[in-house]
Parts: C-alpha cells; sequence; structure tokens
C-alpha cells in the first residue's frame, strides 16, 4: 500500500511554535528555568573573581576566572638599607687567614677587623709578607686555628670609605685616551704609609713574641699532588 507524506523516512517531526518570544539558550552553557520566569538564564561553572577565589578554596581546583589586566607588583627596592652579612664565627680580631683569591692569594694576613660592609681588614704585615693594609671578602678565605693579639692596634679610623678611590681632577680626553701610553703608577698617599707603619708596629711586636710565627706568616700556602684539603686542620 502506497501513501503520500511531506517527511521523510527516519526524519523527526519539528516542534510545534509557540509564542514565547525568548530565543532557545544554547545547549550545554546555560539552563533555561520555568516558563513563568521567562527570558531568565542561569549560567553553569563560576564567573567573577570573587565566585573564582570561593570555587578555587572549596574544591582546590583552579579558578577559571583571570583578571583581563596584568596585576601590577611593586619591584623589590635597592634604596633600603641592607644588613651587611654576618662574619664566621671562626673569623676573629686577630685570626690568621690565608686568602684564596686576589692579587695576594696563597698569602697568610693578619685580620683586624670587621667592617660595616661585611668585608674584613687584614695586614700582612706589610714588612713580612708584602700585604698592605686591605679589604677582603670572607667568602674566599681560610680560617686558622693560629691566632695573634691585636688589642694593641688603633684601626678605629679605617673603614669602608678609607679605601675609596679619589676622583682624579685632570680627566683623560679623548686624544690622551688614544695616545697608549704607559699605564700612570698607583701612588700611595702618605696617610696610609703612616697608619701602615702604626698597625704594623703593635703586630711585629705580637709576632716576635711567639716562635716560628714570623716564618708561618712568610709562607706561602699551596696545594701539591695529593693533598687532601677537606682532611687538613688549619
Amino acid at each position: 500500500r502506497s501513501f503520500h507524506s511531506d517527511r521523510l523516512p527516519g526524519s523527526r517531526s519539528k516542534p510545534a511554535p509557540t509564542d514565547d518570544p525568548s530565543p532557545p539558550a544554547p545547549v550545554g552553557i546555560f539552563k533555561t528555568l520555568p516558563r513563568k520566569m521567562t527570558g531568565a538564564v542561569k549560567v553553569l561553572g563560576t564567573a567573577g573573581p570573587k565566585k573564582a577565589a570561593k570555587a578555587a578554596a572549596t574544591t582546590g581546583k583552579s579558578p577559571r576566572y583571570y583578571p583581563a589586566d596584568d596585576v601590577k607588583r611593586p619591584l623589590p627596592s635597592r634604596k633600603s638599607k641592607k644588613n651587611a652579612p654576618g662574619v664566621r664565627s671562626s673569623i676573629t680580631p686577630g685570626t690568621v687567614l690565608i686568602l684564596l683569591a686576589g692579587r695576594f692569594r696563597g698569602k697568610r694576613v693578619v685580620c683586624l677587623k670587621a667592617l660595616p660592609s661585611g668585608l674584613l681588614l687584614v695586614t700582612g704585615p706589610f714588612k713580612i709578607n708584602g700585604v698592605p693594609l686591605r679589604r677582603v671578602s670572607q667568602t674566599y678565605v681560610i680560617a686558622t686555628s693560629t691566632k695573634i693579639d691585636v688589642s694593641g692596634a688603633d684601626v678605629s679610623g679605617i673603614d669602608d670609605s678609607y679605601f675609596s678611590r679619589e676622583k682624579d681632577a685632570d680627566a683623560e680626553g679623548e686624544e690622551e685616551f688614544f695616545a697608549g701610553d704607559a699605564p700612570k703608577p698607583a701612588v700611595v698617599s702618605d696617610q696610609r704609609k703612616a697608619d701602615q707603619k702604626k698597625v704594623d708596629a703593635v703586630i711585629l711586636k705580637a709576632v716576635a713574641g711567639e716562635p716560628m710565627l714570623k716564618e708561618y706568616l712568610n709562607a706561602k700556602f699551596s696545594l701539591s699532588k695529593g693533598d687532601k684539603p677537606h682532611n687538613m686542620v688549619f
């Protein structure tokens, strides 16, 4: 038996037209409410900073809300005053140190005090091993168990500004820079020479009272093949 139909086999019938003017909500995003609240929709999930923070605190999941603009955070400032690093307990005034870096590496020096910057003020003495008054970092020294009485040395007037370089009044121009002349020798002021002699006089007197201490300060530290520094006792 044959019959005529506008619908194809297997097709679904179209929904009956209604008088509801509100458009249908997208599937999976919005949820339609009862018809008495015509046009109202409910958002599934979290939206907004407060709901996102609340959802993240309760569920432990990352929030779905992110601010459109980057939140500016204050950068760390270097203008604030920083505290100087603490000095190791093994380094005290009078401790004999071994320099591990710099021009005088391998030399033994006497620690006089710790400066406000965290650097150490040391001396050779200059008459024994040629090391003048200078600043060294505690990172590049080995503290030994040998100690010298330096209580009589007056180093209260020596601080970090004592070692600041003086600006040259006659600044070199472009022609002098490319002239290729020999470098200017470093000139030690008379004040520094006097301070060196005054400090070393007290150190030399203390060194003279200990046997073999002068030879110990004059000897240069070095390692040879087979030496094990981690087993050495300084």
